[in-house]
């Protein structure tokens, strides 16, 4: 049993050794110029200086500050809106076409506008991540409401329960599943339009003006140990969700 869980938990790691391992061998054959592509062991020398000497973390937490505020304000709205919207089919039909048009835009190709409104700091970045990750979330909950079991809401229905109790103690529940599918898509969407962001919207820190800087400098080593640090940013709140999932969703699909 032990030895089981063991062989699960060290699964995931045979991907990554195998990418790192396929990095190495294509750095050391030079089959890509050093200059553009170093090893992984000075990749990994850059990412201890920059986390031990450099500004790594610090960076690293103003990019995780930006992305959960924008991931907040995107589910304090968007998950009760999604709520009301998916309680009426007609509304949220005569709501799609504006839903799916602006979901299906490239965030950062609305940079522009926010930036007209907003102007160049802070609010734009949180602005456009939020907004981008709320659409998300709004379409996930939206339809997970609408896709809830009609028989549940009309036992409760039966038994006396008013509408508001049905929508919080029945629906919600039902529509929780999918409302996390999309939460868990847009807090990795809220990274990455923070990132861009960084780069292109007069940043001063964070992980992608790091990026941007050191590209721009030819600082690969840098560059790299940033990009892994995004990576893995990413790849742990990705996981952090679904571990949330499976402790207070574990009804899903029930």
């Amino acid at each position: 049993m032990f030895s089981t869980r063991l062989g699960n938990a060290l699964t995931p790691a045979i991907g990554a050794l195998a990418f790192i391992f396929i990095w190495w061998l294509v750095a050391s054959l030079k089959l890509i110029d050093p200059v553009l592509l170093p090893s992984p062991q000075d990749s990994a020398i850059a990412t201890w200086e920059g986390f031990v000497r450099g500004n790594l973390l610090q960076d690293a937490l103003i990019t995780i500050r930006r992305t959960l505020l924008a991931f907040g304000i995107a589910v304090g709205i968007c998950v009760p809106l999604g709520l009301v919207l998916g309680s009426s089919v007609r509304v949220y039909r005569s709501l799609e076409f504006v839903i799916d048009f602006f979901r299906s835009t490239p965030a950062s190709a609305l940079f522009p506008l926010f930036l007209v409104i907003l102007g160049v700091g802070e609010n734009t970045k949180i602005a456009v991540a939020a907004f981008g990750a709320g659409l998300l979330i709004l379409f996930n909950t939206a339809y997970g409401v609408m896709n809830a079991r009609k028989t549940r809401q009309a036992a409760a229905r039966v038994m006396g329960a008013s509408p508001l109790r049905v929508m919080l103690g029945v629906t919600l529940l039902e529509s929780l599943p999918q409302t996390f599918v999309g939460m868990r898509s847009g807090v990795s969407f809220s990274l990455v339009i923070v990132i861009v962001a960084e780069m292109f919207i007069g940043s001063t820190d964070g992980l992608g003006q790091r990026v941007i800087n050191a590209q721009m400098i030819f600082n690969m080593p840098e560059m790299y140990a940033t990009i892994f640090g995004a990576g893995v940013l990413g790849y742990g709140l990705n996981l952090v969700f679904i571990l949330i999932e499976r402790r207070f969703v574990h009804w899903g699909g029930k």
